[in-house]
């Protein structure tokens, strides 16, 4: 290809929009024109995202997924109509060289169009587990890329490579951040009194915060020597109060946070990390070389978030606990563990980072614009 104008296409959650922001940063710092087409529930919050980073951005019409629902499927078919109309005026106007899908079925009406239009068509899946959409929209695709080696790649209707998850800069920029040097701005930055001689444990489980994993993390610790470890919790938005109690008469150095939104800070300070196991979550794992207990959210669909934990599992960076066996006094012998056998984490450490792609925006950047 000659030009390298990209419309990407992003629907839902923030696991498809923010590895969409990252690649659309990417093109753009390269001199490219770019384009985000969004759809879903958070497409104005995220077009302000995008737009702070001057990234040209269209809001398509809501398309929620389809289902058995008589009613979703009307508001299906109206969104898909009109989210392909819309898009049509979009490829007319912005002249795309190609278009990049990153996942659900948000993205149907702009692969579609694009189709129809002539316009070469790629995917990326955020997931070891390649999704439905994605599956479903290989068929139009000429590549596929993913975040991790594709345990379903046969499934797929194009070519299919593992590629890596695109991440923030910011992030990528960090991935060598002493540990030190972390818990000093951590220190600065949120008033705490965290020090380099204890190890640190770093807790989080998403925006909306996981009660599965709030809840036995303070019951699990009290179980430990007093100062044994160091605490950094993410607890998220909606449940800070219910987990600050938790807390109370604990003798842990803690931080406890909604959120973060520089994560390069608790990821450089961490050992040890318990989360989720989204996409993003083991990216980021692996990029900063941590070893972690990954519980995954066992609504997941087709549970892909199992899948993302048993590439670190399996590259031995990691175990994974299911939700119903997350209980403090287990959560407190792992915990024991890691104390007792420090050696064994760092390695799982260093087993994490071997397996990460902090190149992954170029590589797939370099599939989309490959001279064919």
């Amino acid at each position: 290809m000659s030009g390298q104008r990209l419309i990407i296409t992003c629907g839902g959650t923030g696991g498809h929009f923010y590895p969409g922001l990252a690649l659309a940063r990417r093109h753009m710092a390269c001199g490219h024109p770019v384009l985000m087409l969004l759809s879903g529930v958070n497409s104005e919050s995220q077009r302000s995202i995008a737009q702070s980073f001057g990234i040209p951005v269209e809001v398509l019409p809501l398309m929620p997924s389809p289902g058995h629902n008589p009613v979703r499927a009307c508001c299906f078919l109206n969104g898909l109509i009109r989210g392909y109309r819309q898009t049509r005026l979009e490829i007319t106007r912005f002249r795309p060289d190609a278009v990049l899908g990153m996942g659900s079925f948000a993205s149907l009406p702009v692969v579609l169009a694009a189709h129809a239009s002539g316009i070469p068509i790629f995917l990326h899946d955020g997931n070891a587990r390649i999704g439905r959409a994605n599956r479903f929209l290989s068929r139009f695709a000429r590549f596929l890329g993913t975040a991790f080696p594709p345990v379903n790649a046969d499934r797929v209707r194009c070519r299919c490579n593992c590629v890596g998850m695109p991440l923030r800069p910011e992030l990528v920029a960090a991935e060598h951040l002493e540990r030190a040097e972390a818990i000093a701005r951590l220190n600065h930055r949120y008033g705490c009194r965290l020090t380099p001689e204890i190890p640190v444990l770093l807790v989080f489980s998403g925006s909306q915060g996981a009660a599965a994993i709030n809840a036995v993390i303070p019951e699990a610790l009290r179980k430990l020597a007093p100062g044994s470890l160091q605490v950094i919790h993410l607890t998220g938005t909606n449940t800070f109060d219910e987990v600050q109690s938790s807390y109370q008469g604990i003798d842990t150095p803690l931080l406890l946070l909604p959120s973060c939104d520089a994560m390069e800070l608790p990821y450089s300070a961490a050992d040890l990390v318990i989360s989720r196991s989204g996409g993003s979550t083991v990216a980021e794992l692996q990029l900063f070389g941590k070893g972690a207990v990954l519980i995954p959210y066992p609504y997941a669909a087709e549970q892909h978030q199992w899948d993302n934990a048993r590439v670190m599992v399996q590259g031995d960076a990691a175990l994974a606990l299911a939700n119903n066996d997350c209980d403090a006094p287990r959560i407190a012998r792992i915990l024991q563990d890691f104390l007792d056998h420090p050696a064994l984490w760092q390695n799982r450490g260093k087993q994490a980072f071997s397996l990460a792609h902090p190149d992954a925006s170029d590589r797939m950047l370099a599939e989309i614009f490959a001279v064919r």
